[in-house]
């Protein structure tokens, strides 16, 4: 047998929902390369650029999709977002799985791919806080966003929600570590599938 093919573990859910958390301990522990997105939004407070976000002026965003460099974009609570291309390709072709965080437009874009390569490699999972009463904790415990910022987030990833039908795999979430456990159960069954292995 060769080596597998890498994973493309596309991963959706409302601001809150700690997506960015799993994704971000995945790549930590060395399991999987973290696709980093661009944005045209401002960075938060102790966000770092390249390591959080690329943070791209509109125009820098702009050059960059029209020379093709995204695999994906989207508007996102009025800012651009966006996956490079080298952020995932050439990980997937070497073998190396990567974890992407992004929203329910940009999984769908990637979802219906035209690349047959992306496509063997996608695997998409949402995740949920277990109510709007657990969301709102959530997005108010952050302490970076104003009132007004945070019923906008509110109100968007009620709406996001609404798509999780759309995803191969739902998790609920629950303590950090159970989320945790479950999201690394869902990567090592995903291993072992044979499409991503090939006869030598």
């Amino acid at each position: 047998m060769s080596a597998r093919t890498g994973i493309l573990l596309v991963v959706s859910g409302p601001s809150g929902s700690g997506k960015t958390t799993l994704c971000r301990q995945l790549a930590d522990s060395g399991e999987a390369h973290y696709s980093i997105s661009c944005t045209t939004r401002a960075p938060r407070p102790g966000e770092e650029n390249g390591k959080d976000y690329h943070f791209l002026t509109e125009s820098d965003f702009q050059r960059r999709l029209a020379a093709g460099d995204f695999l994906e974009h989207a508007l996102v609570h009025g800012n651009l977002y966006g996956s490079l291309k080298s952020e995932v390709v050439s990980h997937l072709q070497a073998g190396r799985d990567v974890v992407m965080d992004i929203d329910v437009q940009g999984a769908d874009h990637i979802r219906n791919c035209g690349d047959s390569e992306i496509r063997r490699a996608f695997v998409d999972l949402f995740v949920m806080p277990t109510s709007e009463e657990e969301l709102h904790e959530r997005l108010s415990g952050r302490g970076t966003d104003s009132p007004e910022i945070i019923a906008l987030r509110m109100s968007n990833a009620l709406e996001e929600m609404r798509h999780w039908k759309l995803y191969a795999y739902l998790l609920l979430s629950s303590t950090r570590e159970e989320d945790y456990a479950k999201f690394q159960a869902l990567v090592t069954t995903e291993r072992l599938r044979v499409s991503r292995f090939s006869p030598s």
